[in-house]
């Protein structure tokens, strides 16, 4: 199953989440009028007034069902993945904790990251959890967060751990963390009878409180009925839409991470260690659903997970559940520690080699699409030592995060450089403009194919800031790369995927309407996005001209679209944008088929171009790895001069 089939299978479940909530408050009306008709005898009554009151108490019910539910997922939604995980006890990782585990776990979800193409999650661990579990949370990827229990930081070694991530990020590049959290919505929506009911019981104060409560004692009772009522639906609805993805995401995690060891071992360490995957805080139930493992023993029937040996066997179909006996033995004895495990390996030390030069097929790069190939996590590592370890430093920190992305967009032409420090200063301070320009200087040698690398990992530092710094900060980029009437391409895509980070990660919607439409629709926008990339690409204009044929070709067999750069690369593509994020899956496959096309009809892959495919798949939601490319290794030639990878004129690059 690729990407754009999982993003249907979510929609899927979306729809019958929908449907399902519908006729769990079906049911409860229905409970609560006939708890109504017997308690109040209205069989007694006159036909019209029964129903005037059946007709009320079934409102009410609704009203409560569906207020509760829309102010839950309205917090929910703004409060961001942090907001689930510091609600159970979560404590942020900081960016230079000295603690090895920590840092383990920041390099594999980092590298988990770049590899897939997402923004790096925020990260929390819940310290008082020695059980083995994980969750991600969050309405879209901006907002996102990873949380794992000790336990697992513990227990797990490298490859067990990076299993246990790539999961939890198939949740996240799937879409499955917000129907995640439209499904603790609704069944919160759900809850709401019995926790009415209860507040509404008399407690106490003996025979007088309790009389002087009368009226309210049997409405209270039937709320609480109805509500426990509601408790077995809403498990009911969680076992029906978690399972299947749980055999998903752990598909997913082997498509992501190549090997099936690491994911197995992680599961027979739940299955043999006494802890399992149990979690001690209250509100563990409510997050149930959206865990590694589950967190506390249900039945077969309430179970939001598939039996933990069906899974292990699925991954290793040699395994024996008698093993487990054995392993628990083992482990009763010395429980495994996953630092030893990793230090017996070597791993602790261990670097992969930085990957050269590849070719990037077209459908190769469909594929990829969600989907990591064998080599991104090699990839992934190799572009992050790219990065020296001060700068990843300062990119990690809230304090110091904002002057390292606005240090890389300064010019290295002096008269452009000083036009833009003044910009900063007016804006946003003399202070942190005269961070930014230091941090130009030490940016001004970083490798071309490692900057929106650095920007994917400098990203939850950016979220920490104040939102009206964020705002001004999105409010600049624009005005910082185009003070000299000429962007770049890595000018163009850094500012773009900021601004729509930010917007995200701020209103959980990017900063566009989307209009839904189709490739034949979209047809003007699909030629300009080609007509771009291919001038981008190509500095012969008959090689361009043939790489937006070949690429049109694919998209729009027959459209009689003739080639032609738009004057402003930049502003053709800010249309575009909207229009392009309205596709349905099929047509955004077609589209990176096509503009993949263009890119390599040359056989060649640049720096830019990779820059720009990237972009591009990231502004239409299609998450996409890093592709090697011919400059990976090459040093940043100074502003000014042209990369060789990097020719242009549509964009003006100086």
């Amino acid at each position: 199953m690729n990407f754009f089939e999982r993003q249907l299978e979510v929609r899927r479940a979306s729809a019958r989440l929908v449907w399902l909530f519908t006729l769990a408050v079906v049911v409860i009306v229905a409970l609560v009028d006939f708890a109504v008709w017997a308690g109040f005898r209205l069989w007694e009554r006159q036909a019209g007034s029964a129903v005037w009151i059946l007709v009320v108490a079934g409102v009410l019910t609704v009203l409560v069902i569906g207020l509760t539910s829309w102010i839950r997922t309205l917090l929910l939604r703004r409060g961001g993945g942090g907001k689930v995980a510091t609600s159970l006890g979560g404590v942020p990782v900081s960016p230079d904790t000295p603690d090895p585990n920590l840092r383990r776990l920041r390099n594999v979800v980092e590298e988990i990251a770049i590899a897939s193409g997402m923004p790096v999650p925020q990260l929390y661990v819940l310290p008082n959890e020695p059980g083995i579990n994980a969750f991600a949370a969050g309405w879209t990827p901006g907002d996102a967060a990873i949380a794992v229990t000790q336990g697992a930081l513990d227990r797990l070694s490298r490859d067990e751990l990076q299993g246990v991530i790539a999961h939890e990020f198939s949740h996240v590049v799937n879409g499955d963390m917000r129907l995640n959290i439209r499904l603790m919505g609704v069944l919160t929506g759900i809850l709401g009878l019995a926790l009415l009911g209860r507040i509404l019981l008399p407690r106490g104060g003996g025979r007088r409180q309790a009389g002087s409560l009368g009226p309210l004692v049997l409405p209270a009772l039937v709320a609480v009925i109805a509500g426990y009522v509601g408790v077995v639906i809403g498990r009911l609805i969680k076992a029906g839409v978690s399972r299947q993805r749980e055999f998903l995401a752990d598909a997913s995690a082997v498509q992501f991470t190549r090997q099936t060891e690491g994911l197995a071992g992680a599961l027979k360490k739940i299955a043999g260690l006494p802890t399992g995957s149990r979690l001690h805080t209250a509100k563990a139930e409510d997050v149930s659903h959206m865990l590694f493992g589950e967190s506390r023993k249900f039945s077969s029937l309430f179970a939001t997970h598939p039996p933990l040996v069906r899974r292990i066997q699925l991954l290793d179909p040699a395994f024996d559940p008698r093993e487990l006996d054995q392993l628990s033995s083992r482990w009763a004895a010395a429980p495994p520690s996953g630092m030893d495990e990793d230090r017996a390996l070597g791993l602790t030390t261990a670097a992969a080699p930085a990957p050269g030069p590849v070719r990037a097929p077209a459908d190769a790069v469909v594929a990829s699409i969600g989907n990591p190939a064998a080599g991104s996590f090699g990839h992934a590592g190799g572009l992050l030592r790219c990065i020296p370890e001060d700068v990843q430093a300062r990119a990690r920190r809230a304090d110091s995060v904002v002057p390292v992305i606005l240090g890389l967009l300064l010019s290295g032409h002096p008269q452009i450089r000083t036009g833009q420090h003044q910009l900063l200063t007016a804006r946003l301070g003399r202070p942190l403009a005269d961070a930014a320009w230091r941090e130009g200087d030490a940016l001004r040698g970083l490798d071309p194919a490692v900057r929106l690398p650095l920007t994917e990992l400098a990203f939850p530092a950016l979220r920490q800031r104040p939102q009206q710094e964020l705002q001004a900060v999105a409010a600049v980029l624009h005005e910082l790369v185009r003070i000299d009437g000429k962007v770049d391409v890595f000018e163009y895509c850094l500012s773009a995927l900021l601004v729509r980070d930010l917007s995200e990660a701020a209103h959980h919607r990017p900063p566009w309407p989307v209009r839904r439409t189709s490739l034949r629709q979209a047809a003007p926008s699909v030629a300009a996005l080609f007509a771009v990339v291919a001038a981008v690409g190509h500095r012969d204009p008959a090689a361009a001209a043939a790489a937006f044929r070949a690429g049109l070709a694919r998209v729009l067999p027959g459209a009689p679209i003739p080639f032609q750069p738009p004057g402003q690369a930049w502003q053709a593509l800010d249309a575009a944008w909207p229009v392009l994020d309205g596709l349905p899956g099929p047509d955004k496959a077609l589209l990176v088929d096509g503009l993949t096309t263009v890119i390599t009809n040359d056989g060649v892959l640049g720096v830019a171009e990779s820059e720009l495919l990237r972009t591009v798949c990231a502004m239409v939601h299609c998450p996409l790895p890093p592709l090697a490319t011919v400059g990976l290794g090459q040093p940043l030639p100074p502003r000014g001069q042209q990369h060789p990878q990097q020719s242009s004129g549509v964009f003006g690059v100086r």
